[in-house]
């Protein structure tokens, strides 16, 4: 759930640390020239998703750029109601604010028009500021971390901020910190892992995007993490990582925290996304590192079960394990090339 592009050169913005060239059938878009375009493409492309499938598409034309959904890209068996996908794409259109906000662009954000899933214009001038800049330079820097964290507890201030950054996106971040609470949301996690063990099809899928994977997208071997074992507390998924060597154990007690949003079906799904990039980038502006908890998002029993444990009033759109980790490895990203539709016609 994570990655970079690089290539031969760069627009005339903020630097994202993500370096491209312009393309052939690129063309400019909110007044922005087609090399500038082209950054602002691949770093919307910078955003986790399940699996690092990255389903998303986009179709440019002179007043607006298009985030499409890209079908090809499903996980029927792990994601039948494209709940992760809605995130992903979410994630993926933080993303392109952020890098046409650095560019000055004030982007003006349509959800769900037609068959896309947002539609961006130009809004306007956006004063570049500090936070801008902040997490524009998160956006390579984050990493979807699956290796063992420091057992280090994170700062009450670190847990506020990132309260905070969901809130900025009309979404609500639980922070798990109860004892009976904590206990709960690891058994339900450890519930949803093993109906997932048990479908053919999750397993298959799973297989699909981990190890030898042609470098468009899933988990690589040294991205993988390291091999779950009965001794965790957390039951964590098997990306066919190498084995742990001793002393290489998983801390006993990360932060969990749920992310949630305030109603359901796909228009709260893509506010969680937004708010899910704006959590991860700064998580990692403060030096946290963060992985995925996603089985009992994807286990529709356990997500209710979550969701009455919750309360009620908000929905669990994605359960996030953080602290403090190591350096990891990028994964492999699709080619901006390969993303692009035809040309929007308005």
């Amino acid at each position: 759930m994570d990655g970079v592009v690089r290539g031969t050169g760069a627009g005339s913005g903020p630097s994202t640390g993500v370096e491209v060239s312009g393309m052939d059938g690129v063309t400019g878009a909110l007044g922005l020239d087609a090399d500038a375009v082209v950054e602002v493409l691949a770093t919307a492309t910078l955003a986790p998703s399940v699996h690092n499938t990255q389903p998303w598409r986009f179709r440019l034309g002179p007043d607006l750029i298009e985030l499409h959904p890209d079908p090809t890209r499903r996980l029927p068996a792990t994601d039948p109601d494209d709940r992760e996908l809605r995130l992903a794409c979410g994630a993926a259109l933080f993303n392109l604010r952020l890098a046409l906000q650095s560019r000055g662009v004030r982007p003006m954000v349509s959800l769900l028009p037609d068959s896309a899933v947002a539609e961006v214009r130009r809004g306007g001038r956006f004063p570049v500021d500090e936070e801008t800049r902040a997490l524009l330079s998160a956006v390579p820097a984050r990493r979807t971390n699956r290796t063992p964290f420091r057992d280090v507890p994170v700062p009450v201030a670190h847990r506020q901020a990132l309260v905070r950054a969901a809130e900025r996106e009309r979404s609500w971040l639980h922070v798990v910190t109860d004892h009976d609470q904590r206990s709960r949301v690891r058994g339900m996690v450890a519930r949803a892992h093993r109906a997932q063990a048990d479908d053919d099809g999750v397993q298959a899928e799973l297989a699909a995007w981990t190890g030898g994977r042609p470098h468009d997208g899933g988990v690589p071997v040294e991205s993988a993490g390291i091999r779950p074992a009965p001794q965790d507390e957390w039951a964590l998924r098997d990306f066919r990582a190498g084995e742990r060597g001793p002393g290489k154990d998983f801390e006993p007690d990360p932060l969990v925290v749920v992310l949630c949003s305030f109603y359901d079906g796909a228009l709260g799904g893509l506010q969680a996304g937004q708010a899910l990039q704006r959590v991860l980038l700064t998580a990692t502006t403060l030096g946290l590192s963060a992985s995925f908890l996603s089985q009992p998002i994807e286990v529709r029993p356990v997500r209710d079960e979550l969701r009455r444990a919750l309360g009620g009033m908000v929905v669990p759109q994605a359960v996030l394990r953080i602290g403090f980790g190591s350096p990891v490895p990028p994964t492999p990203r699709r080619a901006v090339r390969d993303l692009l539709m035809e040309p929007a016609v308005r």
